[in-house]
């Protein structure tokens, strides 16, 4: 195996359990029965495709444009990792205490949800799928490509899996609550919580070492 393929398959794992445990797609599906339970089966697959696909154009931006983006604003690159992770663990702290996700969405943001006859581009897509810590993370995992395209493939093919979960948690929201319950939810979201927050400490560490080193 050429070092090249084991750099993307390296990377391509770690972007897969980063975006798995930001993007939690278990833990959409509680949240899109709350906003969309009593709309008709048509309208909310409806609403599932267009989220995906809007929260993957987003993505998909950030991760070809955001380094470009840090450096017309000056900042480094270490910096963000240490904004991003201190952000990420923050949201931790949410998954595994259960409490209201006040990092992707405020208690405005959700109240006006509700009344909102499109949901699929804000919460759905921004921010409970592409919310700040997803962005922070892809535009971190995009930056380890180091320019190499196969690399950078490798972190927009995954997350485009990762998506494709999301969809599918959306899709099958009310199958998936009356298997796992409400319990199970918390369950899988604690979980997690737990790889996110050790995810979190790992991007401030590289951050502070990279402060260090230059």
């Amino acid at each position: 195996m050429s070092l090249d393929v084991a750099d993307a398959l390296t990377l391509a794992n770690r972007t897969f359990i980063t975006m798995l445990v930001v993007m939690d797609p278990i833990g959409l599906a509680p949240i899109f029965i709350g906003l969309a339970g009593g709309r008709p089966s048509a309208e909310r697959r409806a609403l599932s495709l267009k989220a995906s696909l809007v929260a993957g154009g987003i993505l998909l931006a950030f991760g070809l444009f955001g380094r470009a983006l840090l450096e017309k604003l000056g900042i480094s690159l270490d910096a963000f990792r240490v904004a991003g992770g201190v952000l990420l663990f923050l949201i931790a702290l949410d998954m595994v205490f259960a409490r209201s996700n006040s990092s992707r969405e405020s208690e405005e943001e959700e109240r006006e949800a509700k009344d909102r006859p499109d949901i699929s581009v804000f919460p759905l897509a921004i921010p409970l799928i592409a919310g700040p810590g997803t962005l922070a993370s892809m535009m971190i995992l995009a930056s380890d490509a180091h320019g190499s395209v196969l690399l950078l493939s490798a972190v927009l093919l995954v997350t485009g899996s990762v998506l494709l979960l999301c969809y599918l948690a959306l899709r099958l929201s009310g199958q998936i609550a009356r298997l796992i319950g409400l319990t199970g939810v918390h369950v899988v979201t604690r979980v997690l919580g737990v790889l996110l927050g050790a995810l979190a400490v790992q991007y401030v560490a590289d951050g502070v070492r990279g402060f260090i080193v230059h």
